[in-house]
């Protein structure tokens, strides 16, 4: 769950401001899905020849971060941040002032200076970008302040770190690829799960050939958000509207993000083209039918989006992937996360694993019985540190890896192109779902280099 946390007091300022600018955002995102001009610019975008391996800046010994929305996810990364040795916290954003003394008083707990505060309005990170000494500016944000903060950032001399999804168009996907190719900078989405336990364990299944040559994977986001997106505070104030204006995959990367990792996305394979298609829209309404008031205004909203949809990719070198995609009915959390291989299959939620020749002919297995053998050693040396932290402690690891990277001037384990790739979908399953399940074509955010690019290593702390 990401985005501003705000009081019961703020909401009534916020909630009309937040879910009319959004909807109009979204329902212009939504619109050019059928402009075919659009879609061409989107795909062949004129520039310059990609670089030739991962972007790695120079090592700093510290890192100066200015952190834009501290409210559920960005209070919890704060947090985070003042436990890993490197990380200074020298600015905080938001538009709740008390959210921005919140996080300052954090900051002065744990022995830092006193971090400057912007609270001047929606835009108020372009000043922090301006006028702060930083190396980092990290967001998490409503979706549609992503790609304008990270941009402020890299045009102010700072690397970007952005909650998910990094962008919700195609052409947002392309702002962020070249500006952080033309200033050379990090443009960072921070995919938590591709942190997890349970999914850093698969990755080195995979990368030691357990599983053989992998063929498909299946992601999802399956997650009943309905109280959520209704509430008169915190993402009810905004996320809601993009189910009105808008109906795909809107929130793609949780699942996606550790099959594509596993199946080296950008690094030897690249998504080639998606179909996707919606079921009706129903859950929403009837949620607000059964939970409100004849005379609130909620009542009388109308959806667009479906509340399954189900998208379908194939990689350039034959692999299929599903992602589904579930906010809006009754149902337990899940992010299907499988893997098919040549030689067995990892199913997740619950965890389990075939290997042909080792597991039981026909039979599952827990993965923890291949948990001592197979942990992934960065999980194996944080796992006491991440105690505590957000999301089964990934949220803990991915920002250590951050910072890691940042000081020792090492390429980033997810890169602009990730962001990119991954996010493309929203905007391509909604083009597919607008014209009848019609494949989209994925551009190319790597312009060929994808072809060289060196697979994820299995890195240690």
């Amino acid at each position: 769950m990401h985005g501003f946390q705000g009081p019961q007091r703020a909401d009534q300022t916020r909630n009309r401001r937040d879910f009319i600018k959004l909807g109009a955002l979204s329902g212009l995102a939504a619109a050019i899905g059928c402009t075919g001009r659009r879609e061409s610019v989107a795909l062949q975008r004129e520039s310059a020849p990609a670089p030739a391996g991962p972007f790695a800046a120079l090592p700093m010994e510290r890192v100066r971060i200015g952190y834009v929305g501290v409210g559920g996810m960005g209070s919890a990364h704060v947090r985070n941040l003042l436990r890993i040795d490197g990380a200074d916290i020298v600015a905080v954003c938001d538009i709740v002032e008390e959210k921005v003394g919140r996080a300052q008083q954090w900051v002065r707990e744990a022995g830092q200076p006193n971090p400057t505060g912007y609270s001047r309005g929606e835009t108020d990170f372009e000043r922090m970008c301006e006028t702060e000494q930083l190396d980092l500016v990290y967001t998490a944000t409503p979706w549609r302040w992503h790609v304008p903060v990270c941009l402020a950032a890299m045009k102010n001399g700072k690397h970007a770190a952005t909650e998910v999804p990094a962008a919700v168009t195609l052409d947002e996907c392309w702002q962020l690829v070249e500006t952080a190719e033309r200033l050379k900078k990090h443009c960072v989405m921070m995919e938590n799960v591709c942190y997890g336990r349970t999914e850093m364990t698969v990755l080195n299944i995979v990368r030691k050939g357990l599983l053989g040559e992998l063929l498909h994977g299946e992601a999802g986001y399956l997650h009943d958000l309905r109280a959520i997106k209704f509430a008169r505070r915190g993402e009810g104030l905004w996320r809601r509207a993009h189910s009105i204006r808008r109906n795909g995959n809107l929130y793609p990367t949780h699942g996606l993000g550790p099959v594509a990792q596993c199946m080296n996305i950008n690094r030897g394979d690249r998504f080639d083209y998606l179909v996707s298609m919606s079921s009706n829209a129903r859950g929403l309404e009837l949620y607000a039918a059964e939970h409100f008031d004849m005379d609130d205004p909620r009542r009388k909203e109308k959806f667009a989006n479906g509340d399954v949809n189900v998208s379908l990719i194939r990689t350039v070198n034959g692999k299929t992937i599903y992602v589904g995609h579930n906010c809006d009915s009754p149902r337990p959390y899940s992010r299907l996360n499988v893997v098919q291989g040549t030689r067995g299959i990892f199913r997740g939620f619950p965890d389990r694993i075939h290997i042909e020749g080792v597991s039981p002919a026909h039979q599952w297995e827990p993965l923890d019985k291949y948990l001592e053998q197979y942990e992934h050693p960065l999980w194996r040396t944080l796992r006491e540190r991440s105690k505590g932290a957000g999301h089964g402690g990934m949220d803990f690891v991915e920002d250590y890896r951050l910072i890691k990277c940042l000081r020792e001037g090492k390429p980033t384990d997810m890169d602009v192109y990730d962001a990119a790739a991954l996010s493309a979908v929203s905007e391509l399953s909604e083009r597919s779902v607008a014209n009848r399940g019609r494949t989209q074509d994925f551009p190319d955010f790597t312009r060929g280099r994808w072809q060289t690019r060196p697979a994820l290593g299995i890195v240690e702390a």
